[in-house]
């Protein structure tokens, strides 16, 4: 027999969506190459799914005067299906959308010639809406509830925290080799928000990115070409552990790398990038095209 929702199951129901929607965004808070571009759909419920899209970077002003900048900004869209009881159940996709950006500002501390150590202060903020004043409607037509967030609803969130970062670097002629190891904490609170859907998550991880150029010997429009190779990995800490089904996700990367120092733009290098990420149950691969200054 169907269970009748009640305001309070209903709303509840909303609360935990909002909170895992709140977790959503800390998936997006820095620049990652596993969660650059990410989309996950339970193939059997279809509930909920969830697009990720991200665009990030960082680097260092200059060797004299090393200040770190970095920035990210993500699109997010996060659909869990509402679904109303009675005689007929009717299932209502209950659309949300976010935006988010991220901004930190870092020194870098030389160890040694190819080791130094940053650390980052971050500061984020986000915004969410439901685009269902129709979906809402029909929850209430249907339960004859009327559910705060849908009919007016905003989750804005703020977060402050930081980073530190091991990186080292190893440029030769014959090959160049990065690696990064990063663990970032920022805690995100909301404020300014639809009562029903106040909350805070704490957005950790823990990251290694690895990257390695040799030159092919080839030459496009009088530029050297360089392969590419790369690799990350990153373990989801805190609220994010296991939210959306994994406690890590690993990337692996191939792609060209072409000089254009030469030519009067901002950027020195530009990449082709291929990528496949995977972690337990969870496969994919993404393309994308990146710039070095």
């Amino acid at each position: 027999m169907p269970t009748a929702y009640s305001d309070g199951l209903v709303n509840d129901f909303m609360q935990q969506r909002a909170n895992a929607f709140l977790t959503v965004i800390s998936y997006s808070l820095t620049p990652d190459v596993t969660t650059g571009s990410l989309s996950l759909r339970d193939s059997a419920l279809s509930n909920p799914e969830l697009s990720m899209t991200s665009l990030g970077g960082g680097g260092t002003l200059s060797e004299s005067f090393p200040l770190y900048v970095e920035g990210t900004i993500a699109l997010n869209r996060y659909n869990p299906t509402f679904i109303s009881s009675g005689s007929s159940p009717v299932k209502i996709p209950v659309r949300w959308n976010s935006i988010s950006g991220t901004g930190g500002i870092g020194w870098d501390f030389k160890l040694t010639d190819q080791f130094k150590i940053r650390p980052i202060f971050n500061v984020s903020l986000g915004h969410v809406e439901s685009d269902l004043s129709i979906a809402s409607r029909v929850i209430e037509n249907k339960t004859g509830i009327s559910l705060d967030f849908l009919n007016n609803g905003r989750l804005n969130a703020y977060g402050l925290g930081g980073s530190i970062v091991l990186d080292y670097e190893d440029y030769r002629p014959d090959q160049e080799n990065e690696y990064e190891l990063r663990y970032t904490n920022i805690q995100l609170t909301s404020f300014d928000t639809s009562k029903s859907v106040e909350g805070h998550t704490s957005a950790q991880s823990l990251g290694l990115w690895s990257r390695r150029r040799v030159p092919t010997g080839f030459t496009l429009i009088g530029s050297t070409v360089r392969s590419v190779i790369e690799f990350a990995h990153t373990q989801y800490l805190g609220d994010s552990r296991g939210a959306l089904g994994f406690n890590f996700l690993s990337s692996v990367g191939v792609g060209l790398e072409l000089d254009i120092k030469d030519y009067d733009i901002f950027f020195t290098r530009a990449r082709l990038m291929v990528r496949y990420q995977f972690a337990p149950d969870i496969s994919g691969y993404s393309i994308g095209i990146a710039a070095s200054f």
